[in-house]
């Protein structure tokens, strides 16, 4: 049995000699430049999370800002996206709207769910790690109007006091 193998195309050279085309290389993907918004939304993360990498700050990033973006609906949620890094908005705005309110520690326990070897410790860690940096990223304002949009327990999670009115 004869095994054909292809041929190099030759090209000629001057004095009438042939050398074999070159092997082609292969091309690299293209690897999207993050803005630089974004970086500094997972840097902010990264330190105030105390991660080792930048990729486990981003990946916590993403999962935190999916989960909250399928919690916080109508103008806030778009006011949030347009505040955000673009990349951070696609990640809040591509969420479907959830179809109940969770309370903050329901909220925890489903980034927990998304976040392999998770715990609830950890898990809220990492919740109060992405969502305490928002409020010097998109204001005080925007927060206080999605804090009064969530289910009471969520404030401390953006890093802030839970106030609750004297009866």
């Amino acid at each position: 049995m004869t095994t054909l193998t292809p041929q190099k195309p030759a090209i000629p050279q001057p004095g009438g000699d042939v050398t074999p085309a070159p092997e082609p290389r292969p091309t690299p993907e293209p690897r999207p430049a993050q803005e630089p918004a974004w970086r500094e939304l997972v840097d902010a993360v990264r330190e105030a999370g105390q991660y080792p990498t930048r990729s486990e700050a981003e990946s916590v990033t993403r999962v935190v800002l999916s989960a909250l973006g399928g919690h916080v609906v109508g103008d806030e949620r778009v006011d949030l996206a347009r505040a955000l890094p673009e990349e951070a908005a696609r990640v809040v705005a591509s969420q479907i709207p959830a179809t109940r309110s969770l309370t903050a520690a329901e909220f925890v326990d489903s980034v927990a769910a998304r976040i392999e070897g998770a715990t609830p410790a950890t898990a809220r860690w990492d919740v109060s790690s992405v969502l305490s940096v928002l409020p010097s990223l998109v204001g005080d304002e925007l927060v206080t109007r999605i804090l009064d949009q969530l289910p009471p327990g969520y404030a401390l999670l953006f890093g802030r006091a839970e106030l609750t009115p004297a009866a």
